[in-house]
């Protein structure tokens, strides 16, 4: 069963980014500390188009999560940082060059539109404006029997989540205090959500791999 999902790298205090965000740092300052554990694995290595890396229970659990998605939904600061009409955006090209990593399609929500961007590999980046639940809709259709996922921000799976429509969330817990920067959970307008655990993974780095259902 087609499952929506949202999968990121935490803080032990809750952030996922470092405060002072900007298109030159755009995980603010150190943030990079909580992406540290992938980068170094053969999955992400290979799907960033780079030899090499370590293969381990990280690197499996990486592999699994990218075959599993079968289209992207994200925001539009996840997309480029930016804001604003497309040509008054810096960023406007994303920040993944000609070869993202996706190879799925992405909808990217936004309020201003711009025509479908195809780019090599097989990410086509698809740009909403209709909303959330118009974005997920496109983004089953595309992924046929695979799952969605959330590629982020935060904002954007507060809003699956508290329309109900989130059914999985991994949170890789990484040890360490950021101090300021972006909180992932806040208040929902929804209220509580209630939260089955499904799987815990402990990583000889230190990070902590923990999979729960949204009970709905």
């Amino acid at each position: 069963m087609q499952k929506l999902t949202f999968e990121i790298s935490m803080s032990l205090d809750g952030l996922i980014a470092g405060p002072n965000p900007s298109l030159e740092n755009p995980l603010g300052e150190g943030g990079e500390q909580l992406h540290e554990w992938g980068v170094r694995l053969a999955a992400w290595r290979e799907a960033h188009g780079l030899a090499g890396g370590e293969r381990n229970a990280d690197s499996s659990l990486m592999e699994e999560s990218q075959a599993r998605a079968g289209a992207v939904v994200m925001g539009r600061k996840m997309f480029s940082g930016g804001e604003g009409p497309w040509d008054q955006d810096p960023n406007a090209d994303g920040w993944w060059g000609e070869e993202p990593p996706f190879r799925v399609p992405v909808f990217v929500l936004t309020h201003h539109e711009r025509d479908p961007v195809a780019k090599e590999g097989g990410t086509t980046f698809v740009f909403v404006t209709d909303g959330p639940e118009t974005a997920l809709q496109q983004a089953r259709e595309a992924a046929g029997d695979k799952d969605v996922a959330i590629g982020g921000g935060a904002d954007v799976a507060r809003q699956y989540l508290s329309a109900g429509l989130l059914d999985e969330l991994l949170i890789h817990l990484i040890p360490v205090f950021l101090g300021g920067g972006v909180r992932l959970f806040e208040p929902l307008e929804s209220g509580g959500v209630e939260l089955e655990q499904t799987q815990a993974i402990e990583s000889p780095s230190g990070v902590a791999h923990l999979t729960y259902r949204v009970v709905k």
